[in-house]
């Protein structure tokens, strides 16, 4: 029986390819994003090429709490059982603070952080009543330390999700409930897309997601994705005197 992973935020960028690759590699998928239109496009190119799995979607907008349980409890009762929860909706507004835009800085907060914590009570809810499950916690490189202008609130919003994710993984250590918290670099994605100047870091959306869903697989407790250069480059960016820091960003 094929394994089910339950993707937020799968209607494009990361959580589309993470559908495309889980789909190969047989897992069955429950897919969930704000843009139902983009879901059924993923769908019917799923069918295509993976036509054994099975994949159900519904409209989810994060940051309706109730409608986070709804849709979670939705997919639960669909399968029956689900294997993998990854928590991937994410946003990427952002202003220096006092500049005049708290509206794109609380919006972020609220779907990176706020919505976030409702996804992973509603995912913990159906792994603890199953006492099995994987949860998958997608943070940034960001989290590594506080970052400047339009990144603080941001940074700060996937410092908070992979403490949560780090709170559950030492709580349910040693238990069949698995957690595993993610940290990636520059991947290229539809979240980065109009960025007027890219990185050579930046890694295709093919090859980045390649190195989560190996991580996640693998069940890691935390990975930086891609590890090269990003596992290295992390310990540089955490430890660095400040005058360093501030040119390596």
């Amino acid at each position: 029986m094929a394994k089910v992973i339950l993707i937020t935020g799968a209607s494009s960028g990361l959580g589309a390819e993470m559908a495309r690759q889980f789909a190969a590699l047989g897992y069955d998928l429950a897919l969930c994003a704000r843009r139902i239109a983009k879901l059924d496009e993923l769908k019917a190119e799923i069918a295509a090429v993976q036509p054994g799995a099975r994949v159900e979607i519904r409209e989810l907008d994060v940051t309706d709490d109730d409608q986070v349980f709804e849709v979670f409890r939705g997919f639960k009762a669909d399968f029956g059982t689900i294997d993998r929860i990854v928590i991937n909706a994410g946003l990427g507004k952002g202003a220096p603070l006092g500049t005049g835009r708290y509206d794109a800085n609380r919006e972020t907060a609220m779907t990176n952080f706020v919505a976030a914590l409702a996804q992973s009570e509603a995912a913990m809810e159906i792994f603890r009543e199953q006492n099995a499950g994987h949860f998958v916690m997608i943070s940034s490189m960001s989290a590594v330390r506080g970052m400047p202008k339009a990144l603080t609130t941001y940074a700060a919003t996937k410092a908070g999700v992979a403490h949560l994710a780090e709170g559950l993984r030492a709580e349910l250590y040693g238990k069949p409930i698995k957690v595993t918290v993610l940290y990636p670099g520059y991947i290229a994605s539809e979240m980065n897309e109009k960025v007027e100047n890219p990185t050579p870091l930046m890694a295709t959306t093919e090859k980045g997601v390649r190195a989560m869903v190996d991580a996640i697989e693998k069940e890691k407790g935390s990975a930086a994705v891609p590890g090269f250069p990003w596992g290295p480059l992390g310990v540089v960016m955490k430890h660095a005197p400040m005058p360093v820091f501030k040119r390596l960003i």
